[in-house]
């Protein structure tokens, strides 16, 4: 499967925990299968504080433009609404948000697929990671055998639980590999991490450019248009009125380019803070992904120690305090091995910075091919033109915890239902079947982790059926 799909060798999102065949299937087949709801960390609520606490239900929304959204119909900087975590679009996803508007304005926001319950004022805000983890409601469609038969519900069902036995006598109960999603580098366009690798080596003309035409899998094809548009002629008033609606980071990209010629550094600002960092993020994150995959390929355990293995430990929140990190050598493996086997402590890898530490042992050159295959040995992630950017790296768990694992079975539905990517059928490469049964899979994960990529351990399947 991975030597057929380009996005998973391109994230270095290749390799499983298991020798299972898998379950096949397909995600999202219609957004009520896709349900997210966050658990929140405590709010310290005051009714004089500046901001309000609201609990929102999104359906088939991203995150980032509903909240560009928001902060237009509230008359506000995009930069006053805060929230813990990007959610999947195409999905029901229910969170916390704190807006820096009044309670009475907030209420009075009526918009397509959005449900806001006002919970009260704090003073406190929010941002990524603050909040415990999220439950999950996730219904795969079509399962199938590999060689593309329907499955039973007996033989979906009989699948899935001997992967979650394999991956509990490999790396433990409730153990999983803890790979970066998707989600992360833009789904069937891996956009992120490649605009990072440019703003990184401070070729912001590249890095606008890349965001602007990359080309992506399956796009609609008013948006493959614009996008070739722009790779033939570069950024023209043209390429203004050929972009889609709903490609609004792209058009203030092109708006700003067109009245501030060669401002690139002011084109990629456009973007939202937020989603700026992200592209970093997703340049160090391909090589924990590479690193993950070839620790696992190389047959060397992920949720114990080896000898030079910088291990840290997890805090009450099951989060990796990555400040304490240690190495594993000779007269500590033992005591170290035990505290991994407890959930104390865990192996982590590299998100490199310029102050990140790499692994000794037979993992710093795990780690260091990963880094030097990315084309990023010699820099030292510093961002002149937007310091913020800038990263001193960290270390990543290289396993995470799901807890709460039910899986059991919802019926076919009917194809009118579903979506369009489902009624268009199977293509040559991919693993589900129409016929094949559905298995509805609730688990909680810790913030940081991905569903898609514990799903992924299941189904076996390419990255564009998750």
């Amino acid at each position: 499967m991975t030597a057929s799909d380009p996005v998973a060798k391109a994230i270095g999102l290749e390799g499983y925990a298991t020798k299972t065949s898998g379950i096949g299937g397909v995600l999202k087949a219609r957004v009520s299968d896709f349900r997210v709801d966050e658990i929140a960390t405590s709010i310290s609520f005051d009714s004089r504080g500046r901001f309000t606490v609201a609990r929102i239900t999104l359906t088939n929304w991203e995150t980032n433009k509903f909240c560009n959204n928001l902060a237009k119909r509230l008359g506000i900087s995009r930069n006053r609404i805060f929230f813990a975590g990007t959610k999947d679009k195409r999905a029901v996803t229910q969170q916390i948000f704190i807006i820096d508007a009044t309670q009475h304005k907030i209420a009075q926001i009526d918009m397509p697929d959005v449900e806001i319950e006002i919970l009260g004022r704090t003073h406190q805000k929010i941002g990524f990671g603050n909040h415990r983890g999220n439950r999950f409601t996730i219904v795969v469609r079509g399962c199938c055998h590999s060689d593309g038969t329907p499955m039973t519900e007996e033989e979906a069902l009989a699948e899935a639980e001997l992967i979650r036995s394999e991956l509990c006598q490999s790396l433990g109960e409730g153990v999983f590999p803890n790979w970066i999603g998707p989600q992360r580098f833009g789904s069937g366009r891996p956009v992120t991490a490649e605009v990072g690798k440019h703003v990184l080596t401070g070729d912001f003309q590249q890095a606008v450019h890349t965001y602007l035409a990359m080309e992506g899998i399956n796009e609609n094809t008013e948006v493959a248009k614009f996008r070739k548009h722009v790779r033939d002629n570069g950024v023209t008033a043209d390429a203004l009125e050929l972009a889609p609606s709903w490609l609004g980071f792209e058009s203030r990209m092109i708006e700003h380019l067109l009245n501030n010629h060669d401002d690139f550094v002011g084109a990629f600002k456009k973007l939202p803070n937020n989603l700026q960092l992200m592209t970093i993020h997703a340049a160090q994150s391909i090589i924990f992904n590479q690193s993950l995959n070839r620790r696992l390929a190389s047959g060397l355990p992920i949720s114990e120690p080896i000898e030079g293995d910088l291990v840290g430990r997890i805090d009450e929140k099951g989060q990796l305090n990555a400040n304490t990190c240690v190495m594993a050598e000779s007269r500590n493996l033992p005591r170290i091995t035990r505290n991994c086997q407890l959930g104390r402590l865990v192996t982590t890898g590299p998100l490199p910075g310029s102050e990140i530490y790499v692994a000794g042992g037979k993992s710093r050159d795990i780690e260091l091919s990963a880094i030097n295959d990315s084309g990023l040995a010699e820099i030292d992630w510093s961002v002149e033109e937007i310091p913020r950017l800038s990263s001193k790296g960290t270390r990543r768990a290289l396993v995470s915890n799901f807890s709460d694992l039910y899986i059991d079975t919802v019926p076919i539905a009917l194809s009118e239902s579903l979506g369009e990517r489902w009624n268009m059928g199977p293509s040559e490469n991919s693993r589900w079947h129409p016929e094949g049964a559905c298995l509805r899979f609730r688990f909680s994960l810790s913030s940081g982790s991905y569903a898609t990529t514990l799903l992924r351990e299941f189904m076996q399947c390419p990255l564009n059926q998750l």
